[in-house]
């Protein structure tokens, strides 16, 4: 026997993410045009960098609080209750952690036991669904396909009543990854009225959140704060993916318990990179606006450059992301986004990739320059004519 086949059996069944392995391969590539990844092409505001040099310079350069710098979560908690009427302690309700991913790990891993089961609507960001398998629990899918990508409260009752003896929690992620859904008031309070019938966690990621086109955001920390553990952050609203700050927020007790497996796993998260999101969130409150209306220019123009060139378009309201839904002869995604990379040089991600009900469809990424998104639209109608 290998030393590796005595590893964590778990670990081992887990295949490594397929989009970034997409993404590595199709790299290599001459001239391609990749609207690949979620990662904003702007960059973080002037202000926040220099809170982070700052930081470096007053010689920040050892251990925080394992919740994070006590600026920092008062900074988000004021944060939070200014823009979505979210009221945590930062003492006790808010925890700091590396990026939302950190966020999700820790949740998940701080609430599930082995044979517990995880709602989870597809499509949406895969990472959910490994980590659940991690801690020995088993995700349960809804196709959300059909319903214009939203989980009806109907659809969730069912689930929750199918599997009530093992169901711990069901997870929201909105504005959505991969489709741009996002969630109205009316919504959310139709999916509260279920999930309040049930001891159950609800884990919402809100990373997106800023990026919100049409109305406003509507935080399910408001709607549903006993049962809410929600995630936010500083990645998308000010283009800070690789300083990894993330939000947990939540019931007091809950976060105790998920602070222990933050602590446990990373210790802390840098401390200049804490500075600088406190900064981002005390004095950048309204640093994503620019950000917000270039993005939708550039969602515009791509819905109609891809509905012009043959593809189904459905109108995503937050996020970055079109998830477009091809013909029924390219029905198959992987099949066509590696033809598209190969002969018309340009990358977008498969619909198969993000659970149930994405297969048929691509998810396009809009944080791309707006030349770049001329390109591809070019290439695209010319292959989309051609095929």
């Amino acid at each position: 026997m290998a030393l590796v086949d005595r590893m964590n059996q778990e670990v081992r069944q887990l295949k490594p993410s397929d989009i970034l392995q997409f993404n590595a391969e199709i790299s290599k590539i001459d001239g391609i045009v990749k609207l690949t990844l979620g990662e904003p092409d702007f960059p973080t505001p002037e202000h926040v960098k220099a809170a982070g040099i700052r930081s470096i310079e007053n010689n920040e350069s050892h251990y925080t609080q394992s919740k994070g710098l006590q600026g920092l979560r008062a900074a988000a908690s004021h944060y939070l209750a200014t823009k979505y009427k979210t009221h945590y302690d930062p003492e006790t309700q808010i925890l700091i952690t590396a990026g939302a991913t950190g966020g999700i790990y820790s949740s998940l891993t701080a609430m599930l036991n082995k044979g517990d089961t995880v709602i989870i609507p597809t499509p949406i960001f895969p990472l959910y669904i490994p980590i659940v398998m991690l801690n020995g629990a088993k995700p349960i899918f809804i196709d959300t396909s059909a319903d214009g990508f939203i989980l009806k409260p109907e659809k969730l009752q069912a689930a929750i009543e199918a599997n009530k003896d093992t169901v711990k929690a069901v997870v929201l992620n909105y504005p959505t990854n991969p489709t741009g859904v996002t969630y109205s008031r009316a919504d959310l309070e139709a999916l509260a009225a279920v999930m309040k019938q049930y001891e159950i966690f609800v884990l919402s990621d809100e990373i997106y959140s800023e990026l919100t086109y049409t109305g406003t955001h509507v935080s399910l920390g408001e709607v549903l704060p006993d049962q809410a553990v929600v995630l936010n952050g500083v990645s998308k609203s000010h283009a800070m993916t690789g300083w990894r700050v993330g939000i947990t927020a939540g019931p007091a007790d809950v976060i105790a318990q998920i602070g222990k497996v933050s602590e446990f796993t990373i210790t802390s998260v840098t401390t200049n990179a804490q500075r600088a999101a406190e900064e981002a969130l005390k004095n950048g409150m309204e640093d994503a606006q620019p950000m917000k209306a270039a993005y939708m220019e550039r969602r515009d123009f791509l819905m109609k450059a891809l509905t012009d060139a043959g593809l189904t378009v459905p109108h995503p309201d937050g996020a970055f992301y079109i998830f477009a839904k091809l013909p029924e002869r390219m029905h198959d995604s992987w099949k066509f986004v590696y033809a598209l990379a190969r002969e018309a040089k340009v990358a977008v991600v498969p619909g198969a990739s993000f659970g149930p009900g994405g297969e048929g469809y691509v998810r396009i990424s809009y944080a791309a320059s707006m030349d770049d998104l001329k390109l591809a639209a070019e290439r695209i109608k010319k292959y989309m004519a051609t095929h």
